[in-house]
Parts: C-alpha cells; structure tokens; sequence
C-alpha cells in the first residue's frame, strides 16, 4: 500500500520525533527527510534565459545527453544560495509533477524501485547500451501534471529533487500524458521559498519561484515523495491559472517507488 504524507501528518511527524532528528523510529520518518520529485524544463532553467542568463557551462548544456544525471555546475558551485527562476507560460510549462511512477519503470530494472531506475538510468530510461530503445520506456507518460501557480504555491517550504530537460517537455491532454524523452542537463535539488506572480512577462506567464539551492549528493539518502494532488489542468489553456492564490490545498505525498 502507498504511503501517504500531508502537512498534518508531517506536523506529526514533527511534534513526535523532534528529539531524533534524521531518523526513522515507531514514530515513523522524519518530515525534514522527504523531497518531492518533479521533472523540469527549458523554460525555467535554461542557458541565457531570464531572470538568470545561466552560461552554457553553469547548466550542463556542454554535456548535455540523455540519461545525464550530474548536478547542474551552478547550482554545485552555489549550495545554500537564493535564486528566483521563471516557471513558463500557461501551456508550455516549465515545472512538472509525476503523480505515480510507472510499472514499467518498477519492471525494468535493475532494482525494484522505478523511480531509483529512472534516476540512476536503467534499460529503456536512458542508460547508455540500449542503442535505438534507450528511451523506449519514457513516452507516453500518464499523469505528468504541469504545475501553474496554484501547484506552484502548494510546494512553497518543501524540498524538491528534480531532473532537468534540455528542450521542451511535451504533455497532451485527454488523456493526459507526458513525453520524457529528450536529452537532459542533470539534477538539482532546493527549497521552495515562495512563489509571486510574475508582472515583467506577458499574459500568460506563470508566476517567479524563488528558491534556496541544496546539494544533490546530500539528498541521496532523503525519502522521495510524488505530488500526488497536483492540480490537474483541463486543457493546454484552462485554467488560466497564473496568479499565486494566498493559500492552497494541503499537498498529499506518495512514496515513490
């Protein structure tokens, strides 16, 4: 069965483990262990876009490839730093959210953990010996959700995990699904600090994270949680969601697995 993590039962978590920091016990994980996954892309982090005109190199796009799994130079170079990055447009997101991991994934091996396959790459998602079907497994994704304001603001005070996309992450809706197929620039890992609406884009633009940068190797050992009451979006442009709202829903937190 999925285990499931809300606020309210992180509070728990809190309130009833305080005095073992970093451990497992009958109270169950600690809360400050658990990062959520997602998946981004070139409209948030990118060479030489706003609000940070990242170089080449600070970005991994010299490296890029698929199945790239190193952390992103800058943000190595910049543990502990708070940045702002943009997040897209409504329809052509920057932020995504994976609301379950896929049996495939779990089959493909080499471990019994598919979203561990995914990140380490294994057979058909990304690793390097599968010639033309090393990225068989990484279309047609169901429930990739791309994030506008509204699940934006649900992750602020969270801890995030995410690889990150050398092009465009393309999702079509009805059914949604999402295609993670695409060479990638590596891994990050922050803190959700806040998220304001964005005032200097166009119309459509989704609100500026600002975000403080964590080390990817300190995360290894974190539990990894899917969003999993991401808001759905209806279509590539309902709804027009692109303003903060002042509170949210309470994230629901699966276990990956």
């Amino acid at each position: 069965m999925l285990k499931r993590y809300s606020v309210y039962s992180l509070l728990v978590f809190i309130l009833l483990g305080s005095c073992m920091p970093g451990s497992e016990d009958d109270n169950g994980p600690n809360p400050n262990d658990f990062v959520v996954f997602l998946v981004i892309d070139e409209d948030s982090i990118d060479n030489d876009s706003e609000p940070n005109n990242f170089s080449e190199t600070d970005v991994n796009n010299n490296i890029a490839r698929i199945g790239q799994r190193e952390q992103l130079k800058f943000f190595t170079e910049n543990v502990g730093k708070t940045i702002e990055l943009y997040t897209g447009e409504v329809g052509d997101e920057g932020w995504f959210a994976l609301k379950s991991i896929p049996n495939r994934w779990i089959n493909a091996g080499p471990t019994d953990n598919g979203l561990q396959n995914f990140l380490v790459p294994g057979p058909g998602l990304g690793a390097p010996n599968m010639d033309d079907d090393r990225e068989v497994l990484l279309d047609e994704i169901p429930d990739v959700i791309p994030l506008r304001a509204t699940g934006l603001r649900m992750l602020v005070g969270y801890k995030v995990l995410a690889v990150v996309y050398n092009s465009d992450i393309s999702v079509n809706y009805s059914p949604l699904e999402g295609n993670l197929q695409g060479a990638n620039l590596g891994m990050v890992a922050f803190e959700v600090m806040s998220v304001s609406q964005r005032t200097d884009g166009s119309d459509s633009s989704l609100p500026a994270v600002s975000i403080r940068i964590l080390d990817v190797p300190a995360l290894s050992d974190f539990g990894r949680v899917l969003f999993s009451n991401a808001p759905v979006p209806q279509s590539a442009s309902e709804p027009f969601d692109i303003v903060p709202p002042s509170s949210t829903t309470i994230p629901v937190l699966v276990q990956a697995n």
